[in-house]
């Protein structure tokens, strides 16, 4: 072949030019399916069993935010401090903030749909120089802050389940032991569900979607009929509470905040399952988003029924729930208020069966890049049920570690609960405030461009060096991941093409929401780590900082002394590799690449 002569080509080859010339690769086979394509722009083969359509991944967003079940565990927090205008104000400042927030997850999972997320889009838009290390702190808070929420919903399911047994038997001595040993029962049936019944999961998040709504329904009407007296208008929209003690009303609201933020913790679950819906680059961001609209009317409607059916807040009762106080308030029957509250129990349950599933997928994707310890057991994928059993039971085996932590103290438990707000909203904002940057820069093209049959053109595909503004793409080596690697060899490292996905927010729209998620994010971040009142002690202190200082130190730790030898940001499989040119024997040179570089 001369060099530099130019070929004619079909449209279903690529020309490449090389330090040894120009040559083409004719593809041996018709383009794969519409998902697989998506999945080898990132540099992945299909692994998992694509087993969700539009309604059973909206079910599964649905049933891992709970939000008017959540309302009801967690409106006491609000109510607290800032009273009922606090609390109801509060939802809907946070409502339209998180949705806001959502917004721009969906953006980044319609350009990437792959189960890592946030460590993920973190590599694709950050820095040169900071990828890595960036891409790797995120994958342990996004892992730790999902186990940390597993073991939060079945500790909290526990002590749900002694409050129903309290609210039967005024005798009854709850004890912190017994809550642990209900969560370990938990975290078993979830375990079960994910390894023995995962073909089930899309029919059982329908039913419990159809729960989540008839039962939303049920709550709602028991309360409002038999309630009595109600409380007033003005008590409900005008009433302002300090209940921490804090030095102004302004300060005890921003307090009583977080715990609407609580609320809609976890929204990206589905996010973590994009490698098992069908069309996830569209699915996902409308599941997303029909998912947090539709919990919020709900959640918004319960803290509107609660508030007017509050009755005598200093009688709470025995079972450490004050919702289960004021259902028998309400219905002046033990029986009834059981049922509304098994209703509860049992959507709870049904969410920590998500939770583990997400976590599992999640740490699955990040140990497939190498980013844990002992990822060569984590990544391995169950040829007959294609799910990653051993980090599904990684995975609940650290919830169970953590919720012994409820034995000794449910002070420093509830510092675990605290990663779950603080640990999210870390993953979420760097890769927000990375895209802004991109969007604002002009940096994403239009979805579709760049690419030939759905897969990515070879000079926008790899890791770079920056030249002049622009990539010089080198075929990527490790003697760490050769093809003798058992199990789906990988060759370093997949940096997605920056494009946009087909849903996206146009314009100065796009930016301007961007923006203001960014800010919100900021802010949430600043009081998640408040106390919940004064005056602050060792038991009053939120040692969230602490908590989610500690996982950033230990995976720096983890980092410096081996990770940074292993961890090279996402890898491309090599069967994708050689679909994209980046093969053995298939790349003979460097390549130009016109993706901006910063």
């Amino acid at each position: 072949m001369e060099p530099g002569r130019p070929l004619s080509v079909s449209s279903d080859a690529i020309q490449c030019v090389g330090q040894g010339g120009s040559f083409v690769v004719e593809p041996e086979k018709g383009p794969p399916p519409m998902d697989e394509q998506a999945l080898a722009r990132l540099g992945k083969k299909q692994v998992l069993k694509r087993r969700f359509g539009f309604f059973s991944i909206v079910g599964f967003a649905m049933a891992e935010l709970i939000t008017w079940e959540t309302v009801l565990t967690m409106f006491y927090q609000s109510y607290d401090n800032g009273g009922p205008a606090g609390a109801i104000y509060g939802y809907i400042i946070a409502c339209l903030s998180t949705l806001s927030v959502y917004t721009v997850i969906a953006e980044l999972t319609s350009m990437a749909p792959i189960a890592g997320g946030q460590y993920y889009w973190v590599y694709m838009l950050a820095p040169s120089r900071w990828k890595k290390v960036s891409s790797y702190l995120i994958g342990w808070l996004t892992c730790m802050a999902w186990i940390a929420t597993i073991a939060t919903e079945t500790i909290f399911l526990g002590t749900m389940i002694e409050g129903l047994i309290a609210l039967n038997n005024p005798y009854f001595a709850q004890q912190r032991w017994q809550n642990t040993l209900l969560a370990w029962a938990s975290v078993a049936g979830t375990f079960f569900i994910n390894v023995l019944g995962p073909n089930i999961l899309p029919r059982f998040e329908i039913f419990i979607l159809v729960l989540h709504l008839t039962g939303f329904i049920a709550v709602t009407a028991t309360l409002l009929a038999m309630s009595y007296p109600k409380k007033s208008a003005a008590f409900v929209f005008q009433t302002s509470l300090n209940g921490g003690g804090w030095p102004t009303q302004g300060i005890s609201y921003c307090v009583g905040f977080i715990g609407n933020i609580a609320t809609f913790a976890g929204a990206d679950a589905s996010v973590h399952m994009a490698e098992e819906v069908s069309n996830a680059a569209v699915v996902i961001p409308r599941a997303i988003i029909s998912g947090m609209s539709l919990n919020s009317a709900l959640g918004l409607s319960m803290m509107l029924t609660i508030l007017f059916c509050l009755g005598d807040v200093d009688v709470l009762g025995a079972t450490g729930f004050p919702f289960i106080q004021i259902f028998y308030n309400s219905t002046g029957s033990y029986i009834g208020a059981s049922f509304m509250t098994a209703i509860i129990t049992v959507l709870t349950g049904a969410c920590s069966v998500g939770i583990a599933t997400t976590a599992s997928r999640m740490t699955w994707s990040f140990a497939r890049d190498q980013g844990l310890p002992f990822s060569r057991f984590l990544k391995k994928v169950n040829n007959s049920t294609k799910v990653p059993i051993i980090s599904v039971s990684v995975v609940c085996g650290f919830s169970c570690i953590l919720s012994l932590i409820y034995i000794g103290s449910d002070t420093a438990f509830n510092d675990v609960i605290s990663l779950v707000v603080t640990g999210f909203y870390c993953t979420y904002f760097l890769p927000s405030a990375f895209l802004l940057y991109h969007r604002i820069k002009g940096h994403i093209l239009p979805h579709g461009a760049t690419t030939l049959n759905g897969l990515p053109d070879i000079a926008t595909s790899t890791a770079s060096t920056t030249e002049k503004g622009h990539t010089t793409v080198k075929r990527p080596h490790s003697p760490e991941c050769d093809s003798s690697q058992e199990n789906n060899p990988q060759i370093e490292t997949s940096q997605a093409p920056l494009i946009w996905g087909p849903w996206k927010v146009p314009g100065i729209l796009g930016v301007m929401n961007n923006m203001y998620a960014c800010v919100y994010m900021l802010f949430v971040l600043f009081w998640s780590v408040w106390p919940s009142e004064t005056p602050v002690d060792y038991t009053t202190m939120n040692y969230s900082i602490v908590v989610t200082g500690g996982v950033v130190i230990l995976s720096c730790l983890w980092y410096w002394l081996r990770a940074r030898k292993e961890y090279n940001g996402p890898l491309i499989d090599e069967e994708i590799a050689e679909i994209m040119h980046l093969g053995s024997g298939a790349m003979p040179g460097a390549f130009s690449s016109t993706v901006p570089s910063f």
